[in-house]
């Protein structure tokens, strides 16, 4: 009895910390923030190397080192998130990308431009998905895949609003000014969002099951390490055939523009499937829906891989693997929580995530450049099937779940 009263009281005290705004703030941040600092580069990217004379290689390297930068940002900001909250680090955050974007609209060489990009990788670090769903696991508690689907479905429009609203100026502007009309727009949206709608008292850490003299460090644990593998692997696969969705449909005949409709929908099919995750965590032990998850999307890729045609019958394979992409982006989201609590979520969240990152973030270049090699990118995806099917393997080790201390 007195534990049930002890657990309604720590969830009513996190119910009325819970900010009201946090939500609808954070839906609109995702959106920008992605939208700006992630998607307006591809938008961008072929007037600013007709401009400037870069090459595009260098110019993505630049960006890729960007990705690389949040990745490894993201531990040390991961454990402040654990200590203090949201608040200073996202609004921080949101400074920085204004001032990133505003360097890289005024690089005078590819050096100034570079170091942009840096600074813009510390801000997403800080501003984008982990933040976010750190801030939402704290504060939402047991409701916390809600929170965490409608923030991710919000985030999966950002390229929908932003690349044709940036495409749109960029017909008017050069790309600089549009990056510094960008800055502005960021700066606007996200700095006073993060600095009032995320006020609300942090709720303190659950305490974790065992005392730490008692159990092996959680980051040093098999289970942890074959997870953070597997997400490696899965990422690095996933991210490779995004980027070489286009590329295997224009080698299959289809022109350019039903290609880039391939894609799209693909995207619409990531959104849907978020909406389907709370349903399949419901219903589905946490290594069996982490098993099945990354074994459709290798089943999704090989089916890319084997099948020829007709044009119809690979776009609804574009569809289905949208669709499993969304529910990787959850299941990632929800892994620590679901199997360790949320007393140490930023951190451990952060440690799991840096090495999928780092993989997600070299897999556009490491998928052209193997594409050549192994023959065209129909082998490239069955390859990538592979890739997803040993990272299947490695989720399929029992994980403890932690609840019994953990209201979350």
């Amino acid at each position: 009895m007195t534990n049930t009263k002890a657990g309604a009281a720590a969830t009513g005290t996190e119910l009325r910390s819970r900010p009201r705004a946090a939500l609808p703030a954070l839906c609109a941040t995702q959106i920008t923030s992605w939208g700006i600092v992630y998607y307006a580069f591809p938008v961008l990217l072929p007037r600013l190397t007709g401009a400037t004379g870069w090459s595009t290689g260098a110019a993505t390297a630049a960006f890729s080192l960007a990705l690389l930068v949040s990745a490894v940002a993201g531990i040390p900001i991961g454990r402040i998130l654990d200590r203090r909250g949201p608040r200073a680090v996202m609004t921080a955050g949101s400074v920085l990308g204004t001032l990133a974007l505003l360097v890289i609209a005024a690089a005078p060489n590819l050096a100034v431009f570079t170091a942009g990009w840096l600074l813009a990788g510390v801000a997403m670090a800080a501003t984008f998905y982990p933040p976010a769903f750190a801030a939402l696991t704290r504060w939402w508690g047991p409701d916390r895949v809600r929170a965490l689907t409608v923030v991710t479905l919000a985030g999966g429009l950002a390229s929908t609003v932003f690349a044709p609203l940036i495409a749109t100026l960029a017909e008017h502007l050069s790309w600089r000014a549009t990056y510094a009309v960008l800055a502005a727009v960021l700066a606007v949206v996200t700095i006073p969002a993060h600095a009032l709608a995320l006020r609300a008292p942090w709720p303190a850490a659950p305490p974790p099951a065992q005392p730490e003299k008692d159990r092996t460090p959680v980051t040093r644990s098999r289970p942890f390490l074959f997870l953070a593998a597997a997400f490696t692997l899965s990422s690095f696969a996933m991210y490779a055939v995004v980027m070489g969705l286009i590329p295997l449909f224009t080698e299959r005949g289809a022109s350019a523009s039903t290609a880039a409709w391939a894609l799209g929908l693909g995207g619409a099919g990531q959104t849907f499937g978020r909406t389907l995750y709370a349903s399949l965590s419901a219903r589905t032990s946490v290594t069996t829906r982490t098993v099945t998850l990354i074994s459709l999307g290798a089943a999704t890729t090989a089916a890319l891989a084997l099948i020829p045609g007709p044009m119809t019958l690979l776009i609804v394979l574009a569809v289905l693997a949208g669709v499993v992409r969304g529910n990787l982006t959850l299941l990632q989201a929800t892994a620590v929580a679901d199997r360790w609590g949320t007393a140490d979520y930023g951190r451990l969240s952060a440690l799991l995530g840096a090495p999928a990152r780092i993989a997600a973030a070299l897999a556009p270049w490491a998928g052209a450049a193997l594409a050549g090699p192994l023959g065209g990118h129909a082998h490239l995806f069955a390859a990538l099937a592979g890739v997803s099917l040993i990272a299947a393997a490695l989720t399929a080790v029992r994980y403890p779940q932690i609840r019994a201390a953990d209201p979350g």
